[in-house]
């Protein structure tokens, strides 16, 4: 229902053209919520686009596990450190890096876990819904293999997937030997000592899928517009205005802000005082002898490895920079001297489609999903690593949300006012 009047929603103007946003606007649908779509850019545009395309919700690990406190300290010196801080830290980036250690406990980490496992729980089974509903995109079943040099470093992996399970999450996994990891996955080279298989996940075309998410929201009556940067919202008793630099208003019954890494440009202004950055990540896709079948985890070096057209789409990094920042081919280079000495028959030098996009990381790991302080004005985003596999799910949780009026213990751990 609307915020201001009570009623249910009959129309609805949602900020955000990404897997986050496109998911809300279908399921507003579904509650007969005639939909608009706007995005300064386009369609798959930010993080949903180049990332790894994983669905995966036994991977779900919060990203405030304490021992981050250690890597972010070596990444100020060591130049291939998966999770990179530039040596000139703006005030605005040092307070957020600040806010985050401050929830790099193992409480604010339990916390995460029992947020999300509601989440987690159901991500699969939206995906299908989105499937069976007309999105024209598929999801592949396989198994996400993770890769260690010897059976010793599986065992950061294995503490974590204990903890998650012992959380309540749902994760089958499975240690495998070097002969075993090598049958698993025979790209691998001699340096794949030992892994961890973790079934029940999936992979997904993830720039094939948004697209096709944005069709099927225009063939049920949706509107998408694009070029449309949104630099104002403005309340009113029975609608919500957004106005945009240049290229005028769109209004509707209520609002959703589903920007991404951008989110809090509008957002604190509506009472959301959990601030979002961008923790950006990096992707290319090599050509391989033989094509890979299943998703490659090298936790040691945080590289995810996925099987994309006909080659391997290759993503990691965790860069604190601004969202509109250019690639920095530093950080590729890196990529590449960490991952190629665990594949043979890679072609590293004809790297492909290098993209990089901002993830939305939040001070206290979990998303921010439901109203804001303004009437008729929800948020969703937050995700950090996850958006892909949580963004359907968020935008079927927000829907109801918004048509009932009715907050469900779901979202309470994502309240955008806590």
């Amino acid at each position: 229902m609307t915020e201001n009047t009570g009623e249910r929603p009959r129309t609805a103007v949602v900020v955000g053209a990404g897997i986050v946003g496109l998911s809300t606007a279908w399921f507003l649908q579904e509650h007969g919520v005639r939909v608009t779509v706007l995005d300064r850019t386009g369609v798959a545009a930010g993080a949903s686009w180049g990332n790894a395309g994983w669905l995966s919700p036994g991977l779900a690990i919060p990203l405030n596990e304490p021992s981050v406190l250690r890597t972010g300290l070596a990444s100020l010196v060591q130049r291939d450190a998966p999770l990179h801080v530039p040596p000139a830290v703006s005030p605005g980036l040092w307070s957020f890096l600040l806010r985050f250690a401050a929830h790099c406990t193992w409480p604010a980490w339990h916390r995460v876990v029992d947020g999300n496992l509601a989440l987690n729980d159901e991500c699969l089974d939206v995906f299908d819904e989105l499937t069976r509903g007309g999105v024209a995109a598929e999801t592949v079943e396989a198994p996400v293999t993770a890769v260690f040099e010897s059976a010793a470093q599986t065992a950061p992996l294995l503490a974590e997937l204990r903890r998650m399970t012992a959380a309540g999450a749902a994760v089958d996994h499975r240690t495998l030997t070097g002969i075993e990891v090598g049958t698993e996955v025979p790209q691998l080279s001699a340096r794949a000592g030992a892994g961890v298989r973790l079934a029940g996940q999936r992979f997904v075309d993830p720039g094939n899928f948004v697209e096709a998410l944005a069709d099927s929201v225009r063939k049920r009556g949706g509107t998408i517009r694009t070029g449309f940067d949104v630099r104002e919202i403005v309340p009113q008793r029975d609608a919500v205005t957004l106005v945009s630099q240049g290229n005028g208003t769109a209004s509707g019954d209520v609002a959703v802000l589903a920007t991404g890494a951008w989110l809090s440009r509008l957002a604190k202004r509506l009472g959301v005082r959990v601030p979002v950055r961008a923790g950006r990540g990096y992707s290319f896709t090599v050509p391989t002898a033989s094509p890979i079948r299943q998703p490659v985890y090298l936790p040691g070096i945080r590289v995810a490895c996925t099987p994309y057209r006909d080659g391997m789409r290759v993503a990691g990094t965790m860069e604190f920079r601004g969202p509109d920042a250019p690639v920095d081919d530093r950080r590729v280079r890196a990529i590449v001297r960490s991952a190629a000495p665990f594949f043979d028959d890679v072609d590293w030098a004809a790297r492909t489609g290098t993209w990089v996009g901002p993830r939305p990381v939040t001070t206290d790991g979990l998303p921010l999903i439901g109203a804001t302080t303004a009437p008729g004005v929800f948020v969703a985003g937050g995700h950090g690593m996850w958006g892909f596999t949580q963004g359907p799910v968020t935008g079927r949780l927000l829907a109801e949300r918004i048509v009932t009026g009715k907050q469900s213990e779901a979202l309470r751990p994502f309240d955008p006012l806590r």
